[in-house]
């Protein structure tokens, strides 16, 4: 595996393409009560996003989901863009929106706490709570 890669996607309708920058070629699944909302399941998700550049930023509808996240998604097709920290410093992006055969490593699940109990991953991960994911953002603040 190598580091910072610069993956290429597109909503389904092709109106908005992202070139995402990850450091890393890990995959984290989101268990919270809004991402398996947003989505029908866990958010399957690039962590290690440092740049995300958009293309047909005019088709692109932001949605404030809380009071320190919002979500993407193209305003024609509806596919899902990016979760990202309303101050702009996280951005998770869905691995199948930009996945081209890479050879991904799951290695983190948070907000297990909140993961129901009829389904669950085979890998062996780092698993995170609800509340050791928000003390983990505060203390990268301090």
């Amino acid at each position: 595996m190598h580091d910072a890669m610069t993956l290429r996607g597109s909503c389904l309708c092709g109106a908005v393409t992202l070139a995402v920058e990850a450091a890393r070629q890990n995959i984290g699944a989101c268990h919270c009560r809004m991402c398996r909302t947003w989505g029908g399941g866990p958010l399957l998700a690039l962590e290690s996003v440092s740049r995300v550049e958009i293309e047909g930023e005019n088709s692109v509808t932001v949605f404030a989901s809380s009071d320190w996240a919002e979500r993407a998604f193209c305003r024609h097709c509806g596919t899902h863009l990016f979760y990202r920290l309303r101050t702009g410093e996280h951005y998770a992006v869905p691995a199948g929106l930009v996945d081209d055969g890479e050879a991904w490593t799951f290695d983190t699940q948070i907000f297990i706490d909140e993961k129901p109990p009829w389904y669950h991953f085979a890998n062996v991960t780092r698993d995170l709570t609800g509340r050791e994911v928000f003390e983990a953002f505060t203390a990268s603040k301090e």
